[in-house]
């Protein structure tokens, strides 16, 4: 599967959009922990299905 930096781009935007659709309100500091958490897992379990090969060139340059 070949995928565009912006279609990357696309898919990682369009993540972030939904996650602010529902703000969580959580009551304690453990539960914003757990919160956040999943939030965590979850990106990174969408991340994890899209495969980008090594011969992907990242949209910057480093300079020394």
């Amino acid at each position: 599967m070949q995928i565009t930096r912006r279609e990357l781009a696309a898919a990682l935007t369009s993540g972030a959009a939904l996650a602010q659709t529902a703000p969580i309100n959580p009551a304690t500091s453990d539960e914003a922990l757990k919160a956040a958490q999943e939030r965590l897992r979850a990106n990174s379990r969408r991340l994890a299905q899209d495969e980008v090969p090594m011969s992907t060139e990242p949209a910057f340059q480093f300079k020394a």
